[in-house]
């Protein structure tokens, strides 16, 4: 990695934490400014607008969310290991203190209502971690421990809703009960899709 590519990444770092606290939508060249300490011109080097900045932006929290959440996760073993891994990482990562919680939760309500470059970037990372989740589901079902009559894409779109409550349950409501509800959830979905045991020989 090269010194300018160093630099970019401590920006882009930098304005990921901005981001959380002003939004994906308010993030600005000026905040970001504010943010490192540089000049506007220097960055206005880096990033040409303020969509630039906010897709690069978009790109270090994914960047950084696959190497905390995704990617330990796949280095797991096979099979319900590596979903309880993944669950794991995520619920870690809606639970941390940062203002406004996921951003990636936090930035879809702000771009509901947009259309645009930045938004579509963005539902497309909410698909790919969909899709991440049902590709761990049919590891699961390989292994052996959950049923192939179970889709995999139901399970992905169901732990996608205890997500998003266990976020909106932490952040919004301050429910000091929000980690043990969504345990609870996620385990319910464990046992759902699970290959029942074989009956006992009599």
């Amino acid at each position: 990695m090269t010194k300018g590519d160093e630099t970019r990444q401590a920006i882009l770092h930098r304005g990921v934490e901005a981001a959380y606290r002003v939004g994906l939508t308010g993030l600005t060249i000026g905040e970001l400014a504010s943010a490192t300490g540089m000049s506007k011109s220097g960055l206005y080097a880096h990033f040409r607008s303020k969509e630039s900045l906010q897709l690069a932006v978009l790109g270090q929290a994914r960047a950084e969310f696959i190497d905390t959440v995704v990617a330990p996760a796949l280095r797991t073993p096979r099979g319900e290991p590596r979903m309880r891994a993944l669950f794991e990482g995520w619920l870690a990562c809606d639970l941390r203190q940062d203002p406004g919680g996921c951003l990636f939760v936090k930035a879809a309500t702000e771009l509901s209502a947009q259309q645009g470059p930045v938004r579509d970037q963005l539902v497309r990372d909410h698909r790919d971690l969909c899709d991440v989740v049902a590709q761990v589901f049919r590891t699961c079902v390989a292994e052996g421990g959950f049923r192939a009559d179970v889709d995999p894409e139901q399970f992905a779109s169901d732990l996608y809703g205890v997500m998003l409550g266990v976020n909106h349950a932490h952040v919004f409501m301050a429910d000091p009960l929000a980690e043990e509800r969504a345990r609870r959830a996620f385990e319910a979905l464990l046992d759902a899709a699970r290959t029942p045991a074989p009956a006992p020989v009599r």
